[in-house]
């Protein structure tokens, strides 16, 4: 979920993220702060690593620990892989840290505003090294040999809203940074991070108007140039750039003029929907971890009836957090706050049969889902007596994403990010024929989750300043909060292929003898 949906549920002493609860790629929230001419820790936001990264529960009540620290993953990936096993994890890390450092550098920090943006030569060097036409699945299933680990290494696919079955096999990035970089979570709640920034925005003269809806942006007569907003109280409020953070498809059909291009959007494929539980219990619930999974026995048939058929899985795999693991001030003393999303097919109201609508009765499925969640919870961890111990619910389902957030069809993660709905081929970060409006969030370039669309922040404010013709207060070189070499030592100067004089000898002389054992042996079998 992008930042419109970040937000915390407060019951109580009992605090909830309604939205993202963990914190992956670091270096762009970093990034963030530093380009605003400040650090995190200056800020008050104190990231907690969570450890282990996650607990896998299976339907046969088997039990995986996911952790960024490799000796916890090596007996981990062996008991299920055998000893070549590791080395094969380790190709996969490889090859997820080439589509990390692919993405972040050629993607989250660029622009697509046309097709011809897709034809720089410095992305079509290496975009052939990268898995964009294979699945998820297929590019794990290269490396693990097992269906247990495979599953393992793909449910991350949840966090963009597709199956891992059809999203692309870059997308193992996400594994990559959870294993490599570590899952954090803000002392607090992730608004934290969001409090922030307001914060530093008001040090810098931002006025923020809350509980103020937006009815509509104002545009000129000619309805060629965005001149404010009107507030749905009446006010209107002059502005010389419009930035729209609501969900894209629904600025596009709600807030501005209807076209046939917000028609168009309307019907682009979104991401799955949830139904998401926060429940305060009166007691510690000690068989969760901070990130609990707990995976469909019919895994594939599972993300079928999200995707496919737009409808709730008899058996979905669903996503457990227990923020008071890593942070106490989560809950009061010896109890716990526990939140629940379980994916479910987006609404769809389309007549064609197909997937969930607001006329469905929702309290049934709600109470059907509730009991199959405690359920396997209880039969896969031990857990005893989970109904008794819910001392108040709340609970959000696709009805409540739409109508609450106004995303489209309920979708939690904006339009689904497919390979159709990326780079050019993604709504752009401006209208396309009025002047003055600009667009952030999930379902805008470069796409869903904070970190994501931190980074397209950041590629919609360059190109605001560039349209201002104003210069930009960060330096274009390289990412901030990254230490520069220090080139003072002989050390630290990077050689390639630099070998000493004696190394350098036995080459030569093994290029010219196995040249004359070549010339040697094609004589006799020619000559």
């Amino acid at each position: 979920m992008d930042l419109s949906r970040c937000s915390l549920i407060y019951d109580g002493e009992h605090r909830f993220d309604q939205g993202p609860s963990l914190l992956l790629i670091p270096e762009l929230f970093h990034e963030t702060f530093a380009d605003l001419d400040t650090t995190m820790i200056d800020e008050g936001v104190e990231l907690l690593q969570c450890s282990p990264n996650y607990q896998i529960f299976f339907h046969d009540n088997e039990k995986m620990i996911l952790s960024s620290d490799l000796a916890q993953m090596k007996p981990e990936i062996e008991k299920w892989e055998g000893k070549d096993g590791f080395e094969r994890y380790l190709a996969f890390l490889a090859e997820g840290h080439r589509h990390y450092e692919f993405s972040v550098g050629k993607v989250l920090r660029r622009n697509f505003p046309s097709i011809w943006s897709m034809m720089r030569p410095s992305l079509l060097k290496d975009i052939f090294g990268v898995a964009i036409v294979s699945s998820l699945y297929t590019r794990a299933s290269r490396y693990f040999w097992t269906d247990r680990l495979r599953r393992c290494f793909t449910f991350g696919s949840m966090y963009l809203g597709m199956s891992p079955y059809a999203a692309p096999g870059i997308y193992s990035l996400l594994q990559y940074t959870e294993l490599a970089e570590g899952i954090w979570y803000p002392r607090g709640g992730f608004h934290k991070v969001v409090d922030a920034i307001v914060s530093i925005g008001k040090r810098m003269g931002v006025d923020y108007q809350l509980n103020s809806p937006v009815a509509s942006i104002l545009l000129s007569e000619d309805e060629k140039q965005a001149v404010g907003v009107v507030l749905q109280s009446g006010r209107h409020i002059q502005a010389d750039v419009v930035l729209v953070n609501a969900d894209l498809v629904y600025a596009y059909n709600n807030l501005l003029p209807e076209t046939k291009y917000s028609r168009k959007l309307a019907k682009r494929p979104v991401s799955c929907s949830s139904i998401s539980f926060y429940w305060s219990m009166n007691r510690t619930i000690g068989e969760l971890s901070a990130h609990n999974i707990f995976l469909a026995e019919d895994y594939r048939e599972s993300f079928d009836d999200i995707f496919d058929e737009l409808k709730m899985p008899d058996e979905p795999s669903f996503y457990v957090h227990a923020p008071a693991r890593i942070d106490p001030t989560a809950a009061p003393e010896g109890k716990d706050s526990i939140v629940v999303l379980v994916p479910t097919g987006h609404l769809n109201e389309g007549g064609n049969g197909k997937g969930l609508s607001g006329t469905d009765d929702w309290d049934r499925i709600v109470n059907r889902v509730r009991d199959l969640v405690i359920n396997t919870i209880e039969k896969r961890t031990g857990a005893r007596n989970l109904k008794e111990a819910i001392a108040s619910e709340r609970v959000n389902t696709p009805i409540t994403w739409q109508e609450r957030f106004n995303v489209e069809k309920g979708g939690i993660l904006g339009l689904s990010l497919d390979f159709w709905n990326a780079l050019a081929f993604r709504p752009k970060t401006k209208h396309s024929t009025i002047s003055g409006v600009y667009f952030v969030g999930a379902s805008t370039h470069p796409g869903t989750g904070v970190p994501v669309c931190l980074a397209g922040a950041k590629i919609t404010t360059e190109q605001i300043l560039d349209d201002l013709k104003v210069g930009k207060p960060w330096s274009p070189a390289a990412p901030p909060n990254l230490r520069a070499k220090q080139m003072g030592s002989s050390l630290d100067i990077e050689r390639i292929g630099s070998t000493s004089g004696m190394e350098t000898w036995q080459r030569v002389f093994w290029a010219v003898f196995l040249g004359c054992l070549i010339t040697f042996v094609m004589q006799r079998m020619f000559g």
